[in-house]
């Protein structure tokens, strides 16, 4: 076996993880994209 599956160091499920991922990148885009909306109409 290999030496890698016997010491598992996170038994975390994965889907868990790339949801939480996918939910700051997400996040943190709406954000930028809402300021640089605001900067337009402020400046228009």
């Amino acid at each position: 076996m290999n030496q890698f599956e016997e010491s598992v160091q996170s038994k975390r499920n994965d889907a868990v993880d790339s949801a939480v991922g996918f939910g700051v990148s997400f996040g943190f885009f709406t954000a930028l994209f809402v300021i640089a909306t605001v900067i337009h109409y402020l400046g228009s």
